[in-house]
């Protein structure tokens, strides 16, 4: 007989307890126009005299879902350093992502890179420049540092017309072209700069590199680099210690013969943030470079170089705030907790307020300082440079912390992208001279430089008598600047550009956001040191409404 057995029976199906229902979420941030959206960057665009339309082309794409999910991808996949080909001969190469090629390819054609220095005076383009390096920061800034030192290479290498001719027409280029070619045959070029050494890091005159000139004119480097930034680009500007002293130079990656130059990439560095730029510690091993400028006078020379850089930190920093601010914005506007909208929440009301008070002021002055460099104001440029940098870039942490806050548990995940721009905060204020770099070369400025110091104070006093906690600051500017020193360099740095930005506000913002910014950060009692703590009473409303267009409103 034969037995069967009777199936199992199928178990019920467990009924949706609804665990897994999805409420109270905040939605992805549709694509935006991050220009229309930023009342304060539109406002400087007509006040500074900026080219509109390149920066709606420019804007149609770095607003998009797409280019922020390359920005995600080129930061996840980081740069990876190959020394050796498989069959063992060095070829010192990074290999990117192509997210990292595609960010690349649209800054290069949209000019943010060197392009603005072809362009005739009175156009506008290093101020059209400088809004699209601050819109794009806002997406992505690891990319962004080859771009800024291609654009700031220019008024150095002028210091050797020949070298001009040779490099200028690749670097003034909108055509990205990565790979090692010779510079004379690529359709368009990025520039480096090489300075720091592991000895002495900002304390460049320190540098132990050696330029031995040969008889053709060119000079063999020998030494070690502690950081060079995107070593995959064409040429860098270098500094070195020549017969007559230390002396700025010129290597290419790739030399007119096309063989490669004596440039070994040792390692890159592991850093806390700017993941998708490969920064690099190299070695010169008898390397080919030629003179820019006189031996002997190096750091005068590349200076120029460093002041460009200084004001794309300006830049980065506030395009980083206002990319903080408005994802802050977003969520809050979306968020419910305890009964209610986050955005209808009287201290998350006051935080935001002050948050993007502080953040416009940011953006004005760095388009101040951009419109100073269409305009050739090279003496207020001189100090309001270093103490902008200073103030603008040392902040940004703090407003991206803020920011991260607001979105609570939700803001300490990738996702949110606000860790990114956590990591990211620190970098400009530390690139190009940390704190006390930038505070204490203000302070060489005002000594060596007294039309440095008219400029900036006749820039100041155009709000002069508008406000009095305007003026009781500039009052104390005066009086530091008096008797400047040292160990008052910080206080000094902060005074200024804190003058500054309220001057600028105070003339050109709303009342709403002159007000907010200044009872923050002007007070008699001086500012308190987390966001939120000065009511700012019936201007918040104003100051919201103006910051918080592209987060959908409330």
């Amino acid at each position: 007989m034969t037995t069967t057995h009777a199936r199992p029976e199928t178990p019920a199906p467990v009924s949706d307890l609804g665990t897994h229902e999805v409420t109270n979420q905040v939605p992805l941030r549709p694509d935006g126009d991050l220009l229309d959206t930023d009342p304060a960057l539109t406002e400087a665009l007509d006040r500074e005299g900026g080219d509109r339309a390149a920066l709606e082309r420019l804007a149609a794409v770095v607003g998009t879902a797409a280019h922020r999910e390359h920005a995600r991808a080129a930061n996840t996949h980081k740069p990876e350093l190959r020394t050796h080909d498989r069959t063992g001969h060095r070829i010192d190469e990074v290999g990117f992502h192509p997210s990292w090629h595609e960010l690349m390819r649209v800054s290069v054609e949209h000019g943010l890179g060197a392009a603005p220095w072809a362009a005739a005076p009175g156009t506008g383009a290093h101020l059209t420049r400088a809004a699209g390096f601050y819109l794009t920061s806002q997406v992505e800034q690891g990319h962004l540092c080859p771009i800024s030192m291609t654009y700031a290479a220019v008024p150095a290498l002028r210091h050797a017309p020949e070298l001009a001719a040779a490099y200028e027409p690749g670097l003034t280029a909108r055509s990205y072209a990565p790979g090692l070619a010779v510079p004379a045959g690529k359709a368009g070029l990025l520039a480096g700069m090489s300075m720091t050494e592991k000895q002495g890091g900002s304390d460049v005159r320190s540098g132990t590199t050696v330029a031995a000139p040969q008889p053709d004119g060119s000079y063999r480097l020998t030494g070690h680099k502690w950081f060079t930034s995107a070593p995959m680009n064409d040429l860098f500007l270098t500094l070195a210690q020549a017969p007559g002293g230390l002396t700025c130079l010129v290597l290419p990656r790739v030399l007119p013969d096309g063989t490669r130059n004596a440039i070994r990439l040792q390692r890159l560095k592991d850093k806390l943030g700017n993941r998708s730029n490969a920064s690099s510690e190299i070695e010169y091993t008898g390397a080919v470079g030629w003179r820019i400028g006189d031996e002997g006078r190096g750091v005068r020379t590349i200076i120029e170089m460093v002041s460009m850089t200084r004001l794309d930190c300006v830049l980065g920093a506030a395009g980083t705030q206002r990319a903080a601010v408005v994802e802050a914005a977003h969520h809050a506007a979306h968020r419910s907790a305890f009964g209610a909208r986050l955005i209808e929440a009287p201290l998350m009301r006051e935080v935001l307020a002050e948050l993007a008070a502080e953040t416009e002021a940011a953006t004005v002055l760095a388009m101040r300082l951009a419109g100073a460099v269409d305009r050739g104001e090279t003496a207020l440029l001189r100090l309001a440079l270093p103490v902008s940098k200073y103030l603008v870039c040392k902040r940004t942490s703090a407003v991206v912390a803020e920011a991260l806050e607001c979105l609570g548990g939700n803001g300490y995940v990738e996702e949110s992208d606000l860790p990114r721009l956590y990591r990211e905060a620190p970098l400009n204020s530390i690139w190009e001279g940390a704190g006390n770099v930038s505070a204490l070369d203000a302070l060489r400025a005002i000594t060596r430089e007294p039309d440095a110091v008219d400029a900036l104070l006749t820039e100041i006093d155009l709000a002069a008598g508008r406000d009095p906690r305007l003026d009781a600051t500039t009052a104390a500017l005066r009086t530091e600047l008096a008797a400047p020193q040292e160990r008052r360099a910080r206080r000094l740095a902060e005074l200024a550009a804190l003058a500054l930005q309220g001057s600028l506000l105070v003339r050109h913002a709303p009342a709403a956001v002159a007000e907010t910014f200044l009872a923050t950060r002007l007070d008699a009692g001086g500012p308190l040191r987390t966001a939120g703590t000065r009511p700012g009473g019936s201007t918040v409303d104003a100051v919201l409404e103006r910051a918080t267009t592209a987060a959908g409103g409330f």
